[in-house]
């Protein structure tokens, strides 16, 4: 891979915990690999006083310590200063002069279009020659889908697409990233992936961790919003999607589309949402909810929520996608499980053996990132019985991925252009428009809230809603 070209990484939102714990040790990891050179510096802008010294000495102990820690940390400058106000703008377009740019939104969603604003009016996204300047905006991309088309006009009115870079932090891990080539560039998978051999997909993104201190963001957003339109959307048309006619980004974000818009409007039979009680998740005693500080005393709130959902195309057509997502659960556990359907008995029908478990892929995001394909051999002896095994790729087995974030992959894509991972308006679009019709439901109260035990799988009316069609959830953490 070549080094990212000579650029300013502008972070709003320099002290913040994203900054800190993620943005930073990615750009060390890019440096250690030799992918950013002598002529990258980043500029943060903050709220809070202090100065350059300040920033730096934040970010030391989140940052790998190494010599290119040492040496990039000298290429570190700090701006104080409201997010909106012309001053720091002044200000940033000093520091930068002719230099090419990606301007980090780090901040609160409230800030983003103000910011995209005042970028603009101030001439920073100007682009001459080899100078490029670019946006990154992290999620919540808007809170229902009125509000993301609104979003999207604001700053697609200032902006081309090609200077916009949505991002969606799931897409950094290597496993979901490999999803594409596991597909793709093994004949034996592409073959079996439709209606004909799939029988269900389930899509899990578990937390052990509970709210914590972010109950005024979560009371005001809840697990569908924080994790469905985005990060398990994001997945699904990963698996979903038709072959790309190439790895261009264009070629792939057309075909995710699609599978965003070919998902049927769900009902809210479709959907189940819970809230979490009192109790322990392991060790760890976890209050209830509605005990959490900043959170309504009568919320009704998800912490959890499962859905049931179809994607109206010819592969798909038949095959439900599973997907559920909540915290102060059993286990950290982010996983995709392909179920095919089971084989004929005919073959076996006088064997002494139970029905045969259907083999599943399963793509583990993580914790741990692998991927596994469950089968069945015989047993060693004279009668025929069956045993489960698997056959699996352990991505830390193969190849070096202690310290990583996610983020560099993203930070690399950013500087050099690449666009492939990133959304566009209308996928961010499509996605809401998926939810929004339980959202509605949910507003008129029609959505019955569960109540589950922290360190759980979730409320009962999760396994319910698989039991109707025969099924079962692939267990968490397992």
């Amino acid at each position: 891979m070549k080094k990212a070209p000579p650029a300013t990484l502008v972070i709003f939102g320099a002290t913040g915990d994203l900054t800190r714990r993620l943005l930073v040790p990615a750009v060390t990891n890019l440096c250690t690999d030799g992918l950013l050179g002598k002529d990258f510096t980043i500029l943060g802008i903050g709220r809070s006083d202090g100065d350059d010294e300040m920033l730096r000495a934040s970010l030391d102990k989140f940052a790998t310590e190494c010599d290119c820690w040492r040496d990039l940390r000298k290429r570190i400058a700090y701006l104080q200063g409201d997010f909106t106000a012309d001053r720091v703008f002044d200000d940033v377009a000093k520091a930068l002069g002719d230099r090419s740019a990606v301007f980090y939104l780090a901040t609160p969603a409230q800030f983003f279009g103000a910011i995209v604003e005042k970028l603009a009016a101030k001439g920073l996204m100007a682009e001459a020659g080899s100078r490029f300047r670019r946006v990154a905006i992290e999620k919540p991309f808007g809170h229902d889908l009125a509000s993301a088309k609104a979003l999207d006009a604001r700053i697609l009115a200032l902006l081309p697409e090609s200077q916009i870079y949505r991002l969606d932090h799931f897409l950094g891990k290597e496993t979901v990233q490999n999803i594409l080539v596991a597909r793709f560039a093994n004949q034996w998978f592409e073959a079996v992936w439709n209606n004909r051999y799939i029988d269900h997909v389930q899509i899990t993104a578990a937390e052990t961790v509970e709210v914590g201190s972010r109950g005024s963001f979560y009371d005001a957003t809840g697990a569908l919003r924080d994790m469905v339109p985005n990060h398990l959307f994001q997945l699904l048309a990963m698996i979903a999607m038709e072959p790309p006619n190439s790895f261009d980004a264009d070629a792939i974000r057309d075909e995710k589309a699609k599978v965003l818009r070919a998902i049927r409007k769900p009902t809210a039979v479709c959907a189940v949402r819970g809230q979490y009680g009192k109790g322990r998740v392991g060790s760890r005693n976890v209050p209830a909810y509605r005990k959490v500080p900043d959170v309504a005393t009568d919320s009704r709130t998800e912490t959890y929520v499962a859905l049931k959902l179809e994607v109206d195309t010819w592969r798909w057509a038949g095959v439900p996608f599973y997907l559920r997502t909540g915290k102060a659960l059993a286990a950290r556990d982010t996983e995709i499980v392909v179920t095919f359907k089971a084989v004929p008995y005919a073959l076996f029908r006088d064997c002494p053996i139970d029905r045969l478990p259907a083999n599943r892929l399963i793509f583990q995001l993580q914790p741990d990132e692998s991927i596994v394909l469950d089968m069945l051999v015989k047993k060693p002896g004279p009668v025929i019985k069956t045993a489960g095994t698997t056959l699996d790729f352990t991505y830390a087995d193969h190849f070096k991925l202690s310290g990583r974030t996610g983020y560099e992959t993203l930070l690399y894509d950013m500087m050099t252009g690449d666009q492939t991972l990133f959304q566009r308006a209308e996928q961010i679009e499509a996605g809401w428009a998926a939810v929004q019709p339980i959202l509605d439901d949910w507003v008129k109260d029609k959505g019955r809230l569960e109540s589950y035990a922290p360190g759980s799988a979730g409320p009962a009316g999760a396994d319910a809603l698989l039991e109707r069609d025969g099924r079962f959830w692939h267990r968490i953490g397992q």
